[in-house]
């Protein structure tokens, strides 16, 4: 009987943890909340659900936000991706001295209209980009944006947020010998997958 009731509340534990991945993911997409662990503290909260018990990882949420758009998306989906690719392609055009990489939902394909078009760049010099987009008469806002280098490691770095068309954008710099190891993604802890025109013209 204990191993029979020990095995019922692992089954019920993990369909626990999908509904709250699939909640999390329609959050994501509605309401454009780009942070997965507020996502499914919202999910677990707007289910009634004990925050403080088994939520799903944030690979499991990734894993949801997939089937979220092969469900729900279908061809509008499909139109917004290669819209925010193609914008993707003009600003690694426009900041194509810096060695550009396309990361994040754009290139993964889980971007929604709120998503934000997320670049790596590299030069030596932060400035050089800011007088890149300024010879372009491009208004711009500076962030810093923490990442991890390695698991017990995290390294703050400059970036420059603009619009280009209708995409947001967000160009996060390195130095130039940061393209060799691209920080670890918050979504499997693994080195984030970059991605330069060439591939991205691929995936047109």
């Amino acid at each position: 009987m204990p191993r029979r009731s020990s095995k019922k509340a692992a089954n019920g534990n993990e369909r626990e943890r999908r509904v709250v991945a699939q909640e999390a993911a329609r959050i994501i997409v509605n309401q454009g909340v780009r942070d997965y662990r507020v996502a499914k503290m919202k999910a677990a909260d707007r289910l009634g659900l004990n925050t403080r018990g088994s939520l799903p990882g944030n690979a499991e949420i990734q894993q949801a936000l997939e089937e979220h758009h092969l469900l729900f998306g279908g061809d509008s989906h499909a139109d917004l991706m290669r819209t925010m690719r193609e914008a993707a392609l003009a600003a690694m055009e426009l900041l194509s001295s810096f060695t550009p990489r396309l990361v994040g939902p754009v290139l993964a394909g889980t971007a929604d209209a709120n998503s934000a078009v997320n670049l790596h760049v590299f030069s030596d010099s932060v400035e050089a980009i800011a007088m890149t987009l300024s010879a372009s008469d491009i208004q711009y806002r500076p962030y810093e944006r923490r990442l991890k280098s390695r698991r017990d490691q995290t390294d703050t770095y400059a970036g420059f947020e603009f619009a280009l068309d209708t995409a947001h954008v967000q160009a996060t710099v390195f130095p130039v010998d940061g393209i060799r190891q691209a920080p670890l993604s918050p979504i499997d802890g693994k080195p984030m997958e970059r991605a330069d025109s060439k591939r991205v013209q691929e995936l047109l």
